[in-house]
C-alpha cells in the first residue's frame, strides 16, 4: 500500500491508521481484514496488533500510526491519493486531535487530491463542525443497500469540497436515493471466494439516478472470485466519470 494503487480510481493510497471493526453487511468480506491476516504472518509492523475477534481479526486492530503522517509530503508529483484503505479514519477509537493532523497533512500538500471513505457516517457529521476542510479533500460513505441510505442524509451535512458514495460491495437495490449534494458515485459488485453476486437492474438503477442529476458515475467492477472475474463494462460501455482534480486545477 503506497506510492501506486491497482484501484480503478485512484493512484496512490496512504494509511495513516490501520485495522477497523465490521459494522454492517459490506464488511463482512472485506478485502483489508483478509490481507491484514496475511501481512501480520509476514511481520509487517503495521499489522501486529490484533482485534476483537468477533468483529476484527488477526493484525487488524485499530491503530493509528504517527510516523505515516510524512508520506504524502515525500510525492511531488500530484496524484490522487485513497486516505485508509485498509481503515476507517472515522472510527471511534481513533482521536478527533489525530484526525486532524490527517486533515493537516493533506491541507499542506495541495498538489494531491485525497478521497477518505468512511461507513462511520454517524461521527464524521457529528466532528465535521470541528474539522478544517482543506479543498483537496473529497469526502465518501460507503453505502451497501437501501437500509443505510441515512449515511447519504449524514454526508450532506459535511463542508467537504466533494461529497461522493461508494455503492460498492453493492448488496441491494438502491431506490429512492437521492443525489442532491452529491458530486460523484462509483459502483461495484463484490469479489472474493464468498462474493455476493449483484444485480444488473441495481446498477443500472443507480447509473440512471446519476444521469438524471448529472453527477459523474464510475462503474466500478461486476466482481466475481476475482475483481476483473466480470470484466467492467456496463449496457456495453465503461463508466469512469469522475468530478475534476480540485487540488490541481487550483495550482
Amino acid at each position: 500500500m503506497g506510492d501506486r494503487s491497482t484501484i480503478e480510481w485512484t493512484e496512490a493510497t496512504w494509511n495513516p491508521t490501520t485495522g477497523c471493526d465490521r459494522i454492517s453487511p459490506g464488511c463482512d468480506n472485506c478485502y483489508a481484514l483478509t490481507l491484514s491476516r496475511r501481512l501480520k504472518a509476514m511481520g509487517v509492523a503495521k499489522y501486529q496488533t490484533d482485534g476483537d475477534p468477533r468483529t476484527s481479526g488477526p493484525g487488524f486492530g485499530l491503530t493509528p500510526h504517527p510516523d505515516a503522517l510524512t508520506i504524502p509530503r515525500q510525492w511531488k508529483a500530484p496524484r490522487m491519493v485513497f486516505v485508509n484503505s485498509m481503515s476507517d479514519l472515522f472510527h471511534a477509537k481513533v482521536p478527533l486531535d489525530f484526525v486532524r493532523q490527517v486533515f493537516q497533512v493533506i491541507a499542506e500538500t495541495p498538489q494531491h487530491t485525497y478521497q477518505l471513505l468512511t461507513k462511520r457516517a454517524r461521527r464524521l457529521r457529528r466532528v465535521a463542525g470541528e474539522l478544517d476542510w482543506p479543498s483537496n479533500l473529497w469526502m465518501g460513505v460507503s453505502v451497501e443497500d437501501a437500509e443505510h441510505l441515512d449515511r447519504v442524509d449524514d454526508l450532506r451535512q459535511v463542508p467537504a469540497a466533494v461529497r461522493f458514495l461508494s455503492c460498492e460491495p453493492l448488496l441491494g437495490p438502491l431506490t429512492g436515493l437521492q443525489l442532491d449534494g452529491i458530486g460523484w458515485v462509483i459502483a461495484g459488485g463484490e469479489s472474493g471466494p464468498q462474493h455476493r453476486p449483484v444485480q444488473e437492474e441495481w446498477l443500472v438503477e443507480i447509473r440512471d439516478a446519476c444521469n438524471h442529476a448529472e453527477v459523474p458515475f464510475f462503474f466500478k467492477q461486476w466482481g466475481g472470485r476475482s475483481p476483473k472475474s466480470g470484466g467492467r463494462e456496463l449496457d456495453g460501455a465503461t463508466w469512469d466519470e469522475m468530478p475534476p482534480r480540485l487540488a490541481v486545477a487550483a495550482q
